[in-house]
């Protein structure tokens, strides 16, 4: 499975392939529910697709039977949302032109726009979860929210720092990445009647998937191809975002720290370091590190779920290595 295809193909059900339509119908009226300024580039973000796996991992994990409640369409609609502000809000910040393959709101519309469209996306997300009139699931995506801009912040600070501990790197992770993938799946379950058991063992299960998709993630972003991935090569390196296949890399040898800081923005040196960097077995241990959290998900699926799809998170689990792949 390449990084921009979509992980439904082998995972979705019936049941679930009508939950998601309805998310992106819901998604559809909450973007076009708004002035033009915001809409249309809001749209065009909306349109670009994506995996729509956070919605996905909800549907997944509310017991099954039946059609999806109101209130987990409405979970599934504002990680969505969170996800897209956050994209937007990201490539303003990276300063990156293209994102799916197509231009990214703050090139097409300016900073101006980018800033106003993730802050209306965002401020739509706990909109729509308010309609769920569950104070506990806004606590889940508030506490999700806090954690990534705190992960926002310390890939900020730690710009260029090719010192950066593995620890730092994963508490980033897990607060940038992983922490709305485990919202997503809590918001499932407790918006679908399960257990506090179920609840807690697909929080865990969200968490694990979150790190190994974002760590499979930063190894693409030197060893994917732009027409893969849909992001310019080597994104990281311009920005300074030191990344796990990185610091194992300069473990290794620890002349690439002086190539990775001082790198600037030339892209035919670019090209050249993350062949360099794609080709180091510090990329191998990565990749290591990130099946590992895969198979932590794995174990968990094994315990109660109470009614959870199982089968279809064991596939997204899967997906998850198949996107490196």
């Amino acid at each position: 499975m390449s990084a921009t295809a979509h992980p439904t193909a082998d995972v979705v059900t019936a049941g679930l392939r009508d939950a998601l339509r309805a998310c992106e119908a819901r998604l559809a009226a909450v973007v076009a529910d708004g002035i033009t300024e915001v809409a249309m580039p809001g749209a065009a973000t909306l349109a670009a697709g994506g995996k729509r796996l956070r919605p996905l991992l909800v549907f997944a994990c509310a017991p099954a039977g039946g059609p999806p409640a109101d209130a987990v369409v409405r979970a599934a609609a504002a990680v969505e949302l969170i996800h897209m502000a956050t994209l937007v809000h990201d490539d303003l910040l990276d300063g990156a032109t293209m994102r799916r393959g197509r231009a990214t709101v703050a090139s097409s519309h300016g900073a101006d726009a980018a800033v106003q469209v993730g802050d209306y996306l965002f401020a739509q997300a706990f909109a729509e979860l308010a309609g769920a009139d569950d104070p506990a699931a806004i606590e889940v995506l508030a506490l999700s929210a806090l954690d990534l801009s705190q992960g926002e912040l310390a890939q900020g600070r730690a710009a260029f720092d090719v010192a950066l501990s593995e620890p730092a790197y994963l508490d980033r992770v897990r607060r940038k990445t992983a922490s709305l993938f485990a919202a997503a799946c809590r918001l499932g379950a407790m918006l679908g009647g399960g257990s506090a058991e179920a609840q807690q063992r697909l929080t865990a299960y969200g968490e694990a998937v979150g790190m190994a998709f974002q760590i499979f993630d930063d190894i693409l972003d030197v060893t994917g191809a732009s027409a893969v991935t849909g992001k310019r090569r080597g994104a990281d390196l311009r920005d300074g975002t030191v990344t796990l296949p990185m610091i194992y890399a300069i473990q290794e040898e620890p002349a690439l720290a002086g190539a990775i800081r001082g790198i600037g923005d030339d892209d035919a040196a670019i090209e050249r370091l993350c062949d360099r960097l794609a080709a180091h077995p510090g990329v191998v241990r990565a990749r290591d590190r990130a099946l590992a959290y895969v198979n932590d998900a794995r174990g968990v699926l094994t315990g109660v779920l109470d009614g959870a799809d199982r089968r279809s998170l064991q596939l997204v689990a899967d997906g998850v290595v198949d996107r490196y792949a």
